[in-house]
């Protein structure tokens, strides 16, 4: 199959999407009004409620949900075939992640831009916001060390995506401050600075790597890493939203943009074809990629942790972009239409690793022993290694394979032929810069959620301008995710990651089908409760795997985890299939607008 027709299938599907059915979605189901006051007007603080920009607020957004799933998930899931992936990220993206996002950003804004712990208390009842205030916050701490271990893989032993990285962060400072205190509204000023020292910073940063006293300042090992980015985070959580985390985004946007631009604009170029057939004999189970080596149901869906569907857009769709939205309109351009681009992301890499032939693919992705019980040898391997200049061999985790994938097809353009090596390591500066956003914003949400918890104990530490509350929570938070980078694998975090962030999902989507039956919305119910219940025996059979391969193996954390995980939401969903039942038996309820949570 040529990669073209799948570019150009799913850009139709996507624009359609948001033509009819997102707009149907908002107009008439969620019945978005332009003309109230959003949070962000009538709770601005300067430091987490602050109106913004629809075209930054979207960097923002998209920036911080696209982590490592659509890059990461689509290369992992490819072991199946091409076939089960492009279908998933296509319809998953456009009636359960797209819907899903949306329908929970509205559901926050109209509950003071609080947290999805405390739409449940107010939609469900208490119990279910004191029981969803622990899992998420058990469940973020997964997300992020899983998602920071990506970025730790992509920069450790690389200064030149060291380099980059490091550098986005004075750029975001100097971003902030123009646009907020040199000259205030100033985004298209903020942006040409931004862009122009991001250039310079890219372009210097193969000489930087080639040096040989300036490379070894940005050759960090793992630990190095995981310490930079826990302080990065923690810096991102604590400081004003204007300062660094909105401008970092909104900077990492663009790259993201234009890099799945380039590459889509490669493909039409190059006309790659898919060299993975569109099914492989492991969709039965068996798989090298995928631990524990499960079929391709359901283990499809929690390992495209984020490009069809995930429960982290919860997260920051209750938390960043909710205190920041300016006006209702712009619901449907930041919530639906971020996710759709994030669904293209994963097709992107889908294809990036598909374009590989087939036993060169397993030969990166699986470890040596792994690799040896598939009867193949790699065909054009030892080729790719000396074009990019790396031992590419064994190198799970899928982002090595992205890397290549990525630099095959840029390096096939006439024009660009023999600079294999630069893209290749440009494509793991991208994905290193591409996971970290979400590290920012979700650090900076665990705040907040942290912040409710402690405040039903001591009030004091709900007050939005209170600094040693910040500090506090903020390092709390850092210390917990940061121990687990420090200290773990991301082979062993992956697959708790994505069943942890599918189960959320499906817990999100049921709590934005009770919002709508409580707003007499009963006949629309379906649009959030279908994909809902779906994602219910998906993420718990997936769960019972997890329980039962790592418990044979005497792996018993990963066996307290996932039950507690499963245990936590599963309470939720009983609490709100009870409510639902509750409200059917009663007449359909009228109309009426939703009280927001004080």
């Amino acid at each position: 199959m040529n990669a073209l027709t799948l570019v150009f299938v799913a850009l139709c599907v996507f624009a359609l999407a948001y033509r009819f059915y997102g707009m149907f979605i908002a107009k008439r189901v969620l019945e978005i009004d332009p003309d109230r006051p959003t949070p962000a007007h009538r709770l601005k603080d300067g430091i987490d409620y602050h109106p913004t920009n629809k075209y930054m607020l979207f960097g923002h957004h998209f920036a911080a949900i696209a982590g490592a799933g659509p890059l990461i998930g689509p290369v992992l899931a490819a072991q199946f075939g091409y076939l089960p992936g492009a279908l998933w990220i296509i319809i998953g993206a456009v009636v359960a992640g797209a819907v899903h996002d949306l329908v929970i950003l509205f559901a926050s804004i109209r509950h003071d831009g609080k947290s999805i712990s405390v739409i449940a208390g107010s939609e469900i009842g208490k119990e279910a916001g004191s029981v969803a205030s622990f899992a998420i916050l058990f469940i973020l701490v997964l997300l992020l060390a899983g998602l920071s271990l990506a970025v730790v893989n992509a920069m450790m032993k690389s200064p030149w995506s060291a380099y980059i990285v490091t550098c986005t962060v004075p750029i975001a400072l100097i971003m902030g401050v123009w646009m907020h205190t040199i000259r205030p509204g100033d985004v298209l000023g903020g942006s040409v600075i931004g862009v122009v020292l991001l250039a310079l910073v890219i372009l210097t940063g193969p000489f930087v790597a080639a040096h040989p006293v300036i490379s070894k300042w940005f050759y960090l090992s793992k630990e190095q890493c995981a310490i930079f980015i826990s302080v990065y985070g923690f810096a991102a959580s604590a400081l004003p939203v204007w300062l660094l985390l909105v401008p970092r985004d909104y900077l990492s946007a663009y790259l993201k943009l234009g890099t799945i631009t380039a590459l889509a604009v490669g493909i039409c170029i190059v006309h790659p074809y898919l060299e993975m057939p569109p099914l492989t004999r492991f969709i039965s189970g068996g798989g090298p990629l995928v631990a524990p080596p499960g079929s391709v149901f359901p283990f499809l869906f929690i390992t495209i942790a984020c490009g069809a569907l995930s429960g982290f857009h919860a997260i920051i769709a209750t938390g960043t972009t909710p205190k920041m939205i300016n006006n209702e309109n712009d619901i449907i351009f930041v919530g639906y239409g971020a996710m759709l681009f994030e669904g293209f992301v994963a097709i992107m890499a889908l294809i990036a690793a598909c374009v590989l032939v087939p036993s060169d693919y397993f030969a990166i992705n699986a470890s040596a022993e792994a690799y040896k019980t598939l009867g193949m040898s790699p065909v054009n391997l030892p080729q790719l290694a000396e074009a990019v200049h790396e031992n590419i061999q064994a190198r799970p985790g899928g982002a090595v394979s992205l890397a290549v994938g990525m630099a095959y097809i840029f390096s096939s353009v006439s024009f660009m032929k023999g600079l294999m090596a630069y893209w290749y390591h440009f494509a793991i500066m991208f994905e290193a810069v591409f996971i970290l956003t979400a590290v920012d914003a979700g650090t900076r949400v665990g705040r907040y959620l942290l912040q409710e918890t402690i405040g039903r104990a001591i009030p004091k530490f709900t007050e939005k301008r209170w600094i040693p509350g910040i500090i506090i929570t903020s390092a709390l938070f850092t210390l917990f995710w940061g121990y687990l980078v420090y200290t773990g694998s991301i082979t062993m975090l992956w697959p708790l990651l994505g069943m942890s962030n599918q189960l959320l999902a499906a817990c999100s989507l049921i709590i934005g089908t009770t919002m709508l039956i409580n707003m007499g919305k009963s006949k629309y119910s379906w649009i959030t409760a279908v994909p809902g219940i779906f994602m219910v025996p998906v993420t718990m059979t997936a769960g019972y795997y997890l329980v039962k391969v790592n418990y044979a193996l005497g792996n018993y954390l990963l066996v307290v985890i996932p039950a507690t995980v499963m245990t936590l939401l599963a309470v939720i969903f009983i609490l709100a299939f009870r409510k639902w039942f509750a409200l059917w038996q009663k007449q359909p309820p009228a109309m009426e607008e939703l009280t927001p949570t004080v």
